[in-house]
């Protein structure tokens, strides 16, 4: 039969070629079939069986054109519609699940050619799948292969006539956002066991879940906010404050502890009123809806025999004794319908406003505000323009991410605070008390660090994705083992990533897969593009944010879960090809896909790291001072505005070795202010630098140990003389251990001092049967450092790469051992 066409938006096929012409992507499918179909089309005439399936075909693909669905293809009287399969917006499946309820509700409302009434069971289902993207059109059909089609079409079959049922993967994405209850498990065919299934009724009309876990590292951000809400209250000056960041930031939470803390302002109580913007909202007056119920103080779903008694009270003294009626009835028609129609119950809500901040502070709080349709933009500017006017103590407090764009000038009041990553201290004690919060083992905070980038949501999606009572044993939990990309985070990385074109998503794709600094030759030769093309891509990623310069050189990737969700996404024989192409290149360190990291991986990104080390540590000069970091994996760089950080550091636990066998990712690192200069040191803070940290006590550098370190930072180790320098941890200095002697370094006259502590380094006459300990200290850890003095002068840099192992103290000096300029 002829087939409709839906013209899907950002869905749509373009002419220009795609430079990764497949990918694996995260999609979610809808599949509608008509109940009894055989039955309507037996007492039918053709002619008019036709007419029927035009106008339901018609009346789906103008569904799913406002969803932004593709259609992948017409079965019979049945539709599949992909949403995702060439962009995603991170809320694919609650864009599939709302069209799937708006097919049922235009069927309902549609009458079809000869009276005839159609009922469809819809199934929708998410999950991973190849995509062609060059034929992700409408009636492109093959263009998706994987399980998750076949899944949809099956749980279809267990919708009741007029329902929609949706997979565990589409309930977990649309949590919070529809109202949905368990079915029994179905048995699929193929399926060796029952599958969860879950049937959605409506979108839900619920206040999301309070945010209330801890906040850690965000006091100035809060006590800059108090400040200017506390300010328009006091100077009669109203004040729009902007809490912006990424997804993931904690605005919501922000937002929550400062309704918590500012309930007064000398003595006068304020007034606060909060909604929240969900995302594609049907009712554009949704969150004025919601202000309304907040000062009111309706619980959404409350007995509606309660809502006017409770309007009359809110409005009881604020408006004109005869202006109380129609003004309780347009609150309630609001309430009941928050469309385009209800522009006087808005209207109303404003009234109310202002006439309560003329007798106590009011705060009107909008959650993701840039979700929320463009009435409600107007709304809010509205009522700021005429506090601002009256001049009342009122004050807007809203949040969004920093790509929003407002259509109107934005307010003379407006303060805007921006809620950057949380730094490394912060974040690891964020980790540390959510595991601990929830029953999981707080070990792993050391593992989680880096691959939540400082975002307090990342911390918590990672947290929640973990076992609760797991082991050292547990593949979940064992710190060799990497954490799986929490479906979350994967839809958000997932979005961020498709803001890109073709062109720029393939680079930062490309991107993602090398270990080593990203330059413009290395993703040439991958994609084999001329340079010059490939560097103009690299700067427009950089001005987007998603690449940042490497303290290594080149660039980085700067959210983890991009770089994950952009490397899983090539399929193998295209990372295949960018292998075999960085291999003839002499490229190394590519990446393998999340969670198949091998022992070869390994191995190359403990190299990476440790040619790092020694580069960043040649170049450092003498005396720099920095900030003390936390270990990060290779390629993910330190925020901006920490000077001095470079590298990552190895921290031995209580009871843990640290050994040669992690000495394979030593860092140089600046100490902080009165640290001894030119450290090559993985220590804690206050530690002498000028050493190399190798172990815990007892725990000596040896060559049967050195051997097992990779990369350039072994060859180092393996250089080292067999002495052992002591850092003293109750006096905070470096001390000589028995049979080293204190003597200037190489280059420093006797007097040089850094921070008041004299510079020494190690002349090795003997090992020492056990290291010294300060009286009354017995028992106490001690750490074992090794000096590694600068080079002297006269002797060149080592040439070429490392090779063999050198005889200790070979072509050089005694007993000091040179740290090369620069390693191979």
């Amino acid at each position: 039969m002829p087939l409709s066409t839906v013209g899907t938006g950002r869905e749509d096929a373009t002419t220009t070629p795609w430079p990764v012409p497949q990918e694996r992507r995260t999609l979610t499918v809808l599949f509608a079939d008509i109940v009894g179909s055989t039955a309507v089309t037996e007492r039918l005439d053709p002619e008019d069986v036709r007419a029927v399936q035009f106008a339901y075909f018609d009346t789906v693909a103008g569904v799913l054109r406002r969803w932004q669905g593709t259609v992948e293809k017409y079965v019979g009287d049945a539709v599949m519609a992909l949403f995702g399969a060439r962009t995603s917006d991170g809320l694919d499946g609650y864009r599939a699940v709302r069209a799937a309820l708006e097919i049922q509700a235009a069927l309902d409302r549609r009458t079809l050619p000869g009276g005839v009434t159609l009922r469809v069971r819809v199934g929708v289902a998410t999950g991973e799948a190849v995509v062609d993207l060059a034929a992700a059109r409408d009636g492109g059909h093959g263009m998706a292969s994987g399980a998750v089609l076949t899944t949809a079409a099956r749980i279809q079959e267990y919708a009741p006539a007029g329902g929609v049922v949706v997979c565990a993967a589409t309930h977990r994405a649309t949590a919070g956002l529809v109202d949905q209850h368990a079915l029994a498990p179905a048995s699929l065919t193929g399926k060796a066991l029952p599958v969860d299934v879950w049937r959605v009724t409506r979108p839900t009309h619920r206040r999301p879940a309070r945010h209330d876990g801890p906040l850690i590292g965000r006091r100035r951000e809060v006590a800059t906010a108090l400040d200017q809400l506390t300010g328009a209250v006091r100077e009669h000056r109203p004040r729009w404050v902007a809490l912006t960041g990424p997804d993931g930031i904690g605005r919501s939470r922000v937002l929550a502890e400062l309704r918590h803390r500012l309930t007064e302002v000398d003595g006068r109580a304020v007034r606060w009123a909060v909604a929240h913007c969900p995302p594609y909202p049907e009712q554009v007056f949704g969150p004025v809806a919601q202000l309304l119920r907040d000062l009111a103080g309706l619980p959404a779903g409350g007995p509606p025999d309660a809502v006017r008694p409770r309007l009359a009270a809110l409005v009881d003294g604020l408006v004109p004794a005869g202006q109380v009626g129609p003004t309780v009835a347009a609150l309630a028609a609001l309430l009941d319908a928050p469309d385009r129609s209800a522009v006087a119950g808005a209207a109303a809500v404003r009234r109310v406003l202002l006439a309560l901040a003329a007798r106590r502070p009011v705060v009107v709080g909008v959650d993701d505000l840039d979700r929320a349709a463009p009435e409600l933009g107007r709304f809010l500017h509205a009522l700021f323009a005429a506090a601002t006017d009256r001049g009342l103590p009122l004050a807007v407090l809203a949040t969004h991410r920093p790509d929003r764009t407002d259509p109107l000038p934005a307010p003379a009041g407006r303060h805007l605070i921006e809620l950057a990553p949380l730094g490394t201290l912060h974040t690891g004690r964020l980790l540390r008390r959510l595991l601990a919060g929830s029953g999981r083992p707080v070990g792993a905070a050391a593992r989680l660090l880096p691959l939540v980038a400082g975002r307090p949501g990342h911390a918590a999606a990672y947290v929640e994705a973990m076992p609760r009572h797991g082991t050292a044993g547990d593949p979940a939990v064992d710190a060799g083992a990497e954490p799986a990309l929490p479906e979350g985070l994967r839809r958000r990385a997932a979005a961020r990533l498709d803001r890109c074109d073709g062109a720029h998503r393939a680079v930062l794709m490309a991107a993602a897969t090398l270990d080593v600094p990203v330059t413009a030759p290395a993703v040439a030769v991958l994609l084999d593009w001329a340079p010059e093309r490939v560097a103009g891509a690299l700067r427009r990623l950089t001005d987007a944010g998603l690449l940042q310069p490497s303290t290594r050189g080149g660039l980085v990737v700067a959210d983890p879960a991009v770089r994950r969700c952009a490397s899983d996404r090539l399929p193998r024989p295209v990372r295949a090809d960018f292998a075999r192409r960085a291999a003839s290149a002499g490229l190394t360190g590519m990446t393998a896909p999340t969670g198949t990291t091998g022992q070869a991986g390994v191995a190359a990104q403990t190299e990476v790291a440790g040619v790092a080390a020694a580069r960043a540590g040649a170049s450092r000069p003498t005396g720099v001072t920095g900030r003390v970091g936390a270990r990060r994996p290779v390629g993910v760089p330190h925020r901006a505005g920490d000077p001095g950080r470079v590298a990552p550091v190895h921290r031995a636990a209580p009871g843990r070795r640290t050994g040669v066998a992690r000495a394979a990712e030593p860092v140089h690192r600046a100490g902080s202010a009165g640290r001894i200069g030119g450290a090559h040191r993985a220590g804690s803070a206050g530690q002498g630098a000028g050493t190399q940290r190798v172990g815990s006590a007892g725990q000596w550098p040896g060559a049967g140990r050195a051997a097992a370190a990779a990369g350039v930072a072994g060859q180092l180790l393996r250089s080292l003389p067999t002495g052992d320098g002591v850092f003293d941890r109750g006096s905070r200095q470096p001390t000589a251990p028995p049979g080293v002697a204190r003597r200037p370094e190489p280059g420093r006259g006797s007097g040089d001092t850094d921070g008041g502590r004299p510079g020494w380094a190690a002349t090795v006459t003997g090992r020492p049967a056990a290291l010294p300990q300060r009286p009354g200290r017995a028992g106490r850890r001690l750490t074992v450092v090794v000096p590694l003095p600068s080079r002297p002068s006269g002797v060149a840099a080592a040439q070429g790469p490392v090779t063999g192992r050198r005889r200790r103290g070979e072509g050089l000096p005694r007993p000091a051992v040179p740290l090369p300029a620069r390693a191979a």
